[in-house]
């Protein structure tokens, strides 16, 4: 589900998480274009991802407090083993995890067919998350993004 967007990079919720929601959560930034990693892009643009990635990780820690999740901290990853194409994650850790242990590594499956199927945010987990990201994207540091 898109939470939000700017001129070029989307924020949605990750549709087959590695963090279930009560874990903390699952996120990603993704270009509108395809591109293999961040050195394909030009300077404005990984400045823009790099914005837009430290809003969302901002958004989701305040965004699912609000929801009784209690994020300890944000994990980023930028990945690409199985797509080829640029997305950073973003892995909400809580304190009170039942399966994406709070202070372990990500439980990260070798093979697609070897995941492990946790549970997504919901549409009032989104809505949280894009509401704080919508307030949060006026501040002077993001104004410039356009988030919308």
């Amino acid at each position: 589900m898109k939470i939000v967007e700017t001129e070029n990079f989307v924020l949605e919720s990750h549709t087959a998480p590695e963090v279930s929601r009560t874990d903390g959560g699952h996120l990603v930034v993704r270009p509108k274009i395809e591109v293999e990693d961040r050195t394909k892009l030009s300077r404005e643009l990984v400045i823009e991802m790099a914005l837009l990635t430290q809003l969302a990780g901002r958004a989701m820690v305040e965004g699912l407090g609000q929801r009784g999740i209690r994020i300890g901290r944000v994990n980023y990853q930028d990945n690409g083993n199985w797509s080829p194409k640029l997305h950073v994650h973003l892995y909400g850790r809580s304190p009170e995890a039942t399966y994406q242990i709070y202070g372990e590594p990500i439980i990260a499956a070798r093979k697609k067919e070897d995941k492990v199927a946790q549970e997504p945010l919901n549409a009032e987990d989104v809505a949280a998350i894009a509401e704080v990201a919508l307030r949060l994207g006026k501040l002077p540091e993001y104004a410039d993004l356009g988030v919308r």
